[in-house]
């Protein structure tokens, strides 16, 4: 088996390890998929994965319903980095307006992988978020959305914002979806990576506020 086929193959595994051992609650086996210095992005959560996991954590011990669902993986490898997409689908349940919902946002997780002492693992994950929609548990419920809240977001998860702002979490925008200046920034950063960088682009979190 040649080299490039067999990194593909490893990395296909974290990808599809990370989802079941997070859902799963597995949090030992869910921190393998990372290296120490991995990053998170996530609509709800920006920062370190050692973070992420403990947040994570603490949210499924508490109720919190968050499931992913994986589909193609696409993967391209350059000696010891990789950039992975992965097809994903999110799903949160939780109540809005006192009404139980499920949202669903379909998209990508793009990863930032590289091989360090023989172990590959992510250094940094970006999801990209191309459309949700919100269903009602109960069909026979009134639920009412404020349109301003909900536009406040962009398309690919204006939702899944409406769902966790509710629940009180921070939710950033300008996150990347399936077109725009995000998702091509996105794109660049991984073709540095690839080519050799410094460092796997710069998450938003990790970037300077704008100056007034």
């Amino acid at each position: 088996m040649d080299d490039e086929l067999l990194a593909t193959l490893r990395i296909r595994e974290v990808v599809q390890n990370w989802v079941l051992h997070r859902d799963a609650g597995d949090w030992e086996r869910f921190a393998l998929a990372w290296h120490d210095d991995g990053w998170m992005t996530a609509t709800w959560f920006q920062g370190p994965a050692a973070d992420f996991i403990r947040v994570s954590k603490a949210g499924f011990e508490s109720g919190v319903t968050i499931l992913h669902f994986l589909g193609g993986i696409a993967v391209d490898v350059r000696g010891t980095r990789a950039v992975a997409q992965t097809k994903m689908k999110i799903q949160q349940r939780a109540p809005v307006h006192d009404v139980e919902v499920d949202v669903t946002c379909t998209g990508r997780f793009y990863d930032f992988f590289e091989q360090r002492a023989g172990r590959w693992a992510i250094v940094r994950r970006q999801p990209i978020y191309e459309q949700d929609r919100l269903d009602v548990l109960d069909p026979a419920a009134d639920l009412r959305l404020d349109r301003a809240e909900l536009y406040r977001f962009p398309v690919g998860y204006r939702h899944l914002a409406y769902l966790q702002r509710a629940a009180g979490y921070d939710v950033m925008s300008g996150l990347p979806g399936l077109r725009g200046p995000e998702v091509e920034l996105l794109y660049a950063e991984g073709g540095q990576w690839l080519a050799g960088s410094a460092r796997p682009g710069v998450p938003l979190a990790a970037q300077p506020e704008p100056e007034d």
